[in-house]
């Protein structure tokens, strides 16, 4: 005799029932994920739609704000090159460095691996209170680190604005945020090659594997896979979502705009301005880059990994 099938109601609820304790335990994840991510983006999307300035109620205005984005803010065309040219040069380069650091490092006993691996994670450890350090270094004036040290030499004749100056904000802030983009990524590669199982190595000199670089190809980055692709998306968040360290190093607005980003840029709209909707806009087309983005990067690392 034929089992009776239950409708969906009942076996969405059999299958509640079944996994309660899993998700119980997931429950307190769950709640925090919907409330503080979920929630605000969906809110975001449809603010993105109105004219809101928290004063007035939200005003439909359609797909405004979007065309404005593109067509009429210059200011954001200028904010989307910075911060392409902040992925294009940091995402990259900490990438690669902290790979190939993390494969050096390695190599080295456990406890000089530890001392050298906690070193580097330093960077994201400090995060803003290493901003300090850097206003210190790059200081307009000729009590600035750098303008101090070519000064006394006599190799300047009057201080730099370092985080003044249009034309060295850039090359300023892309060099801290290299400094402070090396943590996550490196301790997810750490721990990449700590769990590459080692009996491959074994089986890649059997069959003709040479040296160290050749087993580095063919067997730890394959091995490696979901560690690299982790690795890559946390370094496109990071570049596409650069703010911080511009507006607290070269202002908001940095002189001419040089230093603005995307980021900066919704929050000269949302936290100054007020005009909400326009700066859920703005967040709306830096969400959807991002993913674009990370779904190139995780398929040809997995062109890699094959």
């Amino acid at each position: 005799m034929q089992a009776k099938k239950m409708s969906i109601p009942n076996r969405i609820a059999d299958y509640f029932k079944r996994y309660r304790t899993s998700w119980l335990m997931m429950a307190p994840f769950l709640i925090f994920f919907v409330i503080f991510t979920i929630f605000p983006v969906v809110l975001s999307i449809i603010l993105s739609f109105t004219d809101y300035d928290m004063v007035q109620a939200p005003i439909f205005v359609g797909v405004e704000n979007y065309l404005q984005v593109f067509l009429n803010d210059e200011y954001f065309i200028v904010a989307l090159k910075n911060t392409l040219i902040f992925s294009i040069i940091i995402g990259p380069a900490s990438y690669v460095i902290c790979f190939l650091v993390a494969w050096l490092i390695n190599e080295l006993k456990p406890l000089p691996r530890a001392l050298v691996t906690a070193l580097f994670y330093i960077p994201t450890i400090v995060g803003a209170a290493g901003w300090s350090v850097w206003r210190l270094i790059f200081s307009s004036d000729q009590y600035g680190l750098i303008n101090g040290f070519l000064m006394k030499f006599g190799l300047l004749n009057e201080p730099i604005g370092w985080l003044t100056d249009e034309a060295y904000i850039m090359p300023v802030l892309i060099i801290v945020q290299l400094w402070m983009s090396m943590g996550i990524s490196f301790l997810t590669f750490i721990a990449g090659f700590q769990n590459v199982d080692k009996t491959l190595y074994e089986a890649g000199m059997m069959d003709g594997v040479k040296n160290r670089f050749q087993e580095l190809w063919y067997i730890t980055i394959p091995s490696m896979a979901n560690q690299m692709i982790f690795g890559a998306v946390m370094q496109i968040v990071n570049c596409f979502a650069v703010g911080d360290v511009s507006a607290t190093l070269a202002g908001l607005p940095s002189t001419g705009y040089a230093g603005e980003t995307i980021v900066t840029h919704i929050m000269d709209y949302g936290n100054l301005r007020y005009e909400f909707g326009y700066a859920c806009a703005m967040g709306v087309v830096l969400v959807v880059m991002m993913q674009y983005s990370k779904k190139f990067v995780t398929w040809l690392i997995g062109r890699m990994g094959h």
